[in-house]
């Protein structure tokens, strides 16, 4: 039987710092996968994803300039534009495992899944660990819908050769928002079912509300208060029925349904309950230092600990904790101040920090700076009539509580409140710093005003 002193199940963000810390320390490593490693950011998630949508930012750039000194028509070519995502992701499983076989990591393909509190079989093969982390990432929620199997993944999505007519999307946040855009553009006629009362819930509904006629010019039909019943298949296609309360039932055509209704923890292959690794309700039961409450031997990272944001520097810095633990004793605790959270849709919306209703609850003293701006000139010189922003300021610290921002260069700009929340930075030190200009970072002083 092989021992290590860390067996790594999963081989996305989390896992790849984890193993680069341990090791570094002289630790000896396994890493398991059942899927190309590299990870769902990497292959199957926020990369890919960007570099599609570098296709509809150059469309939706040519245009809004149309008329201002920019002529001729663009167009997807969806095809193409997936090829192009392809030189990105393709090399990335071969690389990594070339990275391990350098350092002298021993790489398994194959599902894990423990056979004791210190043991793991993956492949026919028994690994004894002194220490295991998940770091499996997440997966699709449950829809519990008749027709479920009809319904495909955002990974799915993320590899279609070609692009259907007819798309639906069964929810209303990060993704809905992100692939209704891109599809849109690239000539789908697409709508979004919400279950919740507003698209974007985790948004700032101001902003929301200044960037969804965006979504309106683009045609995406959007449904909100709206819960899935069922989806069938007909002679046309595809058929997504939903519900109402209070109104009768209805149906949308389509010729794809993708999944966008949330992940949660992907743990259901592991075995958990022969590691004896206590869960509850489907999430890992952790202390403060991502530690099990049940095996102390077992940590988790990223979205399998399930207890940060579920974004990509989450699942490194995550990782950064329990590697520290592990080598120094487990004495270090995550951190989730100041973390940005970027939906890109073209323009983009982002946010960091407090909400102000969550500031509202915590019994804040606070001051509100909130503008929708077209008329500034990052608006205007990329004749972007969507720009506005949203900032928190405590009244006795002048600290920035948080910041929600939405239009040209948002996913950017954002990074300076999130340096601030989680930096302890005031609204003055901001206004005294001197930006380059103009740039969209040279607005932070007006925001602030």
């Amino acid at each position: 039987m092989a021992s290590y002193d860390l067996i790594v199940i999963g081989s996305g963000t989390a896992a790849q710092v984890a193993v680069a810390k341990v090791h570094a320390a002289g630790w000896s490593v396994a890493v398991i996968d059942h899927r190309p490693f590299g990870g769902t950011c990497a292959l199957r998630g926020c990369d890919p994803k960007k570099m599609l949508v570098s296709g509809e930012e150059a469309i939706d750039a040519a245009r809004r300039m149309a008329g201002h000194g920019v002529e001729g028509a663009l167009a997807i070519d969806w095809p193409a534009l997936m090829a192009f995502k392809r030189t990105f992701t393709d090399p990335i499983p071969a690389k990594q495992e070339r990275r391990y076989a350098d350092l002298g990591v021993d790489a398994f393909h194959g599902l894990a899944r423990f056979l004791g509190p210190d043991t793991i079989e993956v492949d026919g093969r028994t690994l004894q660990a002194r220490h295991v982390l998940i770091a499996t990432g997440a997966r699709p929620i449950a829809l519990g819908i008749p027709g479920e199997e009809l319904v495909v993944t955002s990974e799915d999505f993320l590899e279609l050769e070609n692009l259907p007519r007819r798309i639906v999307l069964i929810g209303g946040g990060y993704v809905a928002a992100e692939f209704s855009h891109l599809a849109a553009r690239a000539g789908a006629e697409v709508t979004i079912l919400q279950r919740a009362a507003q698209l974007l819930p985790q948004f700032d509904p101001d902003l929301v509300g200044w960037l969804t006629p965006r979504f309106r010019e683009l045609g995406i039909a959007i449904e909100t208060s709206a819960t899935v019943s069922r989806v069938e298949r007909t002679e046309d296609g595809l058929v997504v029925h939903a519900t109402r309360q209070g109104a009768p039932e209805f149906s949308v055509a389509a010729d794809l349904v993708v999944h966008a209704a949330g992940r949660g923890p992907d743990l259901e292959a592991l075995d958990l309950a022969a590691g004896e690794v206590a869960v509850r309700d489907g999430r890992l039961q952790l202390d403060d230092h991502l530690r099990s409450l049940s095996n102390p031997r077992v940590y988790a990272a990223g979205d399998a600990a399930g207890v940060g944001p579920p974004l990509t520097p989450v699942s490194s810095h995550d990782a950064k904790v329990v590697a520290a633990n592990l080598l120094d004793g487990a004495s270090h605790r995550p951190d989730y101040r100041g973390v940005p959270s970027v939906v890109f849709t073209v323009p983009p919306i982002a946010t960091v920090g407090l909400s102000e209703e969550q500031a509202r609850r915590q019994g804040r003293k606070f001051r509100i700076n909130a503008a929708s701006t077209p008329d500034w000139f990052t608006a205007r010189r990329l004749a972007e009539p969507i720009y506005g922003h949203k900032v928190l300021i405590d009244e006795d610290t002048d600290l920035i509580l948080g910041a929600h921002l939405v239009g040209p260069n948002a996913d950017e700009v954002i990074n300076l409140f999130g340096l601030a929340v989680r930096h302890g930075l005031t609204a003055a030190d901001l206004r005294s710093t001197m930006f380059a200009y103009p740039t969209s970072a040279s607005d932070v002083g007006y925001m602030l005003a």
